[in-house]
């Protein structure tokens, strides 16, 4: 039984390193006042809702770490209810190192990225995988997307934190670039027709 949530992350050990290097005093206030959250609030949710990608952990029953990158269209990360999230598993290469690995050991955790507004979420808990659900896998499809769902996978969560935003690079995806780019073109195009016409008008 762990005494606070973020005990799923700071150990015995990680809080013997914190005390060696100056900073367990400050996670110890943290510890005792509201602490990480355990429950899917609306926050974290509003802000799956924006989300197009993020990386999933799991382990082998020996602990070796395996890290996966999961895309789908903006909110294919959803909560079900306030300790549940899912989302659709979608065709890949087939090595099934991620399905192989729940069979044995479901911790899991989720590193949830926001590279435009510098931003991170840390969510610890337990996977499983769900086949042949066909309600459940109807709720997390999105037609408009072209990958072949497959199966979901069914995220429990134990323990989230907001990380610190320092040393994220800003990136941008697509969608959010496209407008931008398109307004811009149509701007130069509005240019270019003014010097044709100024041009034009200086033509003797």
């Amino acid at each position: 039984m762990r005494q606070f949530p973020s005990d799923v992350a700071f150990t015995p050990a990680v809080k013997g390193v914190q005390t060696a290097k100056g900073s367990r005093a400050s996670y110890a206030r943290v510890e005792q006042g509201q602490g990480w959250q355990t429950r899917v609030t609306p926050d974290l949710a509003g802000f799956l809702a924006g989300l197009d990608m993020f990386y999933l952990g799991t382990a082998t029953a020996e602990g070796q770490p395996y890290i996966q990158y999961r895309g789908g269209s903006p909110g294919f990360l959803k909560a079900l209810d306030e300790k549940t999230l899912a989302f659709a598993d979608f065709g890949g290469n087939r090595q099934y190192i991620t399905l192989g690995n729940l069979t044995e050991n479901p911790k899991a955790f989720l590193f949830l990225m926001d590279y435009a507004n510098s931003q991170r979420v840390k969510v610890w808990g337990t996977a499983r995988v769900v086949e042949n659900d066909a309600n459940l896998l109807d709720l997390l499809r999105d037609p408009d997307y072209p990958g072949k769902v497959e199966r979901a996978i069914v995220f429990t969560v134990e323990a989230w934190d907001i990380n610190c935003p320092q040393h994220i690079h800003k990136r941008f995806a697509e969608r959010q670039v496209a407008p931008v780019i398109e307004q811009l073109r149509g701007r130069i195009a509005e240019l270019e027709e003014q010097l044709r016409k100024a041009t034009k008008e200086r033509q003797p």
